[in-house]
């Protein structure tokens, strides 16, 4: 059987009704609201004339049959009813990032050919400043968040459409084929919309196998619900960062797709450490999504100052970026019966790979367990290589993938290789298959630093800097070197109090890197800028190498 997610939803609801579906502060919507609420947003967008419009069968791998709905949204429960409202409309729905800039923003909303989009009301000056130079889009929807700002001319409030509009089953057959649809981040170039049918990505990233490194997948909803039911813990997830990276929606989804509930800490709008810490005690969260140090070390800050209840938290969650091993250790050392899952994945590949942590074993980061389907390609992308096999090669998914990136038709080609009959996800990590079939992740191709004719992964030259006691956060890049080509430049922010200068820091990476890897300079900053998921912002680091004597 292939899943349609919203009838994944619609099924465990009905089994479910009764239990949280989604909670921030004193909002608790039931699975069985969340279902109506889901319905009715459903039925009031066909009623405009949205859903589907070309069947999946005879479209490009970049093409969409389908209406597109922007979320331009904090985290709050209206993000996932809009997420599941338009799948159950049988439109698909989009992230916007809230920071974008006017440009970005119009960019982002020509590119996706959104007809609709949902805001909170914060955003409503930023999107009137856009709307003449966005075409298509037909439908505005405000969310009111209590900022007192007046919704964009011709907006129709969303409380009021859902009160208007059926908490009837939508009459629409839901298909395998419906899509799911991220936005990349664009940090290394344009964001662009990565096309799954919500069959794939319920397989690849969203809990549709009953483990990640299996070749079973659910072979209906039975089986899927009965193992729900089995589950000694009712899931309870916090995902700490904004739902408008695909982190946060899979945790959510994945989280959904067992029955569980999502828990949003009371301010979304920024990081605030103690707010997360309540929010966990306060619901007895079982599990919490973060995004590698960035996360990490706000989080640990605030353990170091304050005492919280976090008796009911087995498991921390990080993607995205790497989580240092000294941070693992110290969180699984405060908070008892910690596990720490680092997780590795793409927008365009899914959940690649797996790494548990215990207090059992020492910490350690960088290595993981491949996920189903997951396997490392050799440099030239000809062949699958075999452990053991002493090669840098790609890492690689085939079976569940993406379809391709909207409207791009270049790019899914390139990203989105056949290779003698079999398609792959190439989403450009370096990679190196071990003799135990473990992964050791490298680093992505497109933020390498070529010094000296050697190619340097900055991920591993910042996971050796983090090592050092002074060091806070650190970023690394390269810049234009006449005797190198690239010179490599740590950017790096120093833990409040500390010090450290240039010849220490070089020596503790000297301890881990080959020479050639080592920084040729230094910037020290204030604070490192990072995404609201916590990832580094390569094109900053570049402008403070590139203007530093």
């Amino acid at each position: 059987m292939e899943f349609n997610l919203a009838q994944v939803h619609e099924s465990i609801a009905e089994r479910f009704g009764e239990r949280d579906c989604v909670v921030q502060g004193s909002r608790r919507t039931s699975w069985r609201d969340f279902t109506e609420r889901t319905r009715r947003l459903a039925n009031f967008l066909l009623s405009q004339g949205l859903g589907r419009l070309t069947e999946r069968a005879g479209l490009e791998p970049w093409s969409s049959g389908q209406d597109h709905v922007a979320l331009y949204l904090y985290n709050s429960p209206e993000y996932l009813e809009g997420m599941y409202g338009a799948f159950k409309s049988r439109t698909v729905p989009l992230n916007i990032n809230y920071r974008y800039v006017a440009d970005e923003l119009a960019y982002v909303l020509n590119d996706s050919r959104a007809r609709v989009i949902i805001y909170h009301l914060e955003f409503a000056p930023q999107l009137a400043s856009v709307i003449d130079r966005v075409a298509g889009l037909e439908l505005l929807i405000a969310v009111d968040d209590g900022s007192g700002q007046a919704p964009v001319a011709g907006s129709v409030m969303y409380e009021e459409v859902l009160a208007g509009a059926s908490a009837r089953r939508p009459p629409v057959d839901w298909s395998a084929n419906d899509l799911y649809m991220v936005y990349t981040g664009g940090t290394t170039g344009q964001p662009k919309g990565v096309l799954w049918r919500q069959a794939d990505i319920f397989s690849a990233a969203l809990g549709g196998r009953p483990r990640p490194e299996s070749d079973h997948e659910y072979g209906g909803m039975d089986e899927l619900l009965d193992r729900v039911n089995a589950q000694r813990y009712r899931l309870v997830t916090l995902p700490a960062p904004p739902l408008m990276h695909g982190a946060a929606q899979w945790s959510s989804m994945h989280t959904f797709n067992n029955a569980g509930t999502v828990v949003m800490q009371d301010d979304t709008t920024r990081l605030d450490a103690a707010d997360i810490w309540r929010t966990v005690g306060r619901e007895k969260a079982g599990r919490l999504l973060i995004i590698g140090d960035a996360f990490a070390r706000p989080l640990l800050d605030e353990l170091r100052l304050g005492h919280y209840d976090l008796s009911s938290l087995r498991m921390i969650v990080s993607g995205g970026v790497a989580l240092s091993a000294d941070l693992k250790a110290e969180l699984m050392e405060r908070i008892d019966g910690l596990r720490i899952l680092d997780t590795i994945g793409s927008s365009e590949s899914g959940n690649q790979g797996n790494l548990l942590s215990d207090r059992s074993g020492k910490a350690s980061t960088g290595v993981f367990v491949p996920a189903a389907g997951n396997l490392v390609l050799d440099r030239e992308m000809r062949r699958e290589l075999a452990p053991g096999e002493d090669h840098t090669g790609w890492f690689a998914r085939s079976g569940r993938i993406p379809l391709g990136y909207l409207g791009d038709e270049e790019k899914t080609r390139r990203t989105f290789p056949e290779i003698d009959g079999v398609r792959y996800s190439v989403p450009g990590d370096r990679a190196r298959l071990l003799p135990d079939g473990r992964i050791e992740l490298l680093g992505r191709e497109s933020v390498t630093v070529n010094s000296g004719g050697e190619k340097i992964f900055v991920e591993e030259v910042e996971q050796a800097l983090k090592e050092h006691p002074a060091v806070y956060d650190a970023v690394v890049t390269g810049r234009p070197s006449q005797r190198w080509g690239q010179e490599v430049v740590a950017v790096v922010q120093l833990t409040g109090g500390a010090r450290a200068d240039e010849g220490s820091l070089r020596a503790a990476c000297a301890e881990r890197l080959a020479s050639f890897k080592l920084p040729k300079a230094f910037v020290f900053v204030d604070t490192v800028e990072r995404s609201p998921a916590g990832k580094a912002d390569y094109a900053w680091a570049r402008k403070m190498a590139e203007e530093a004597p």
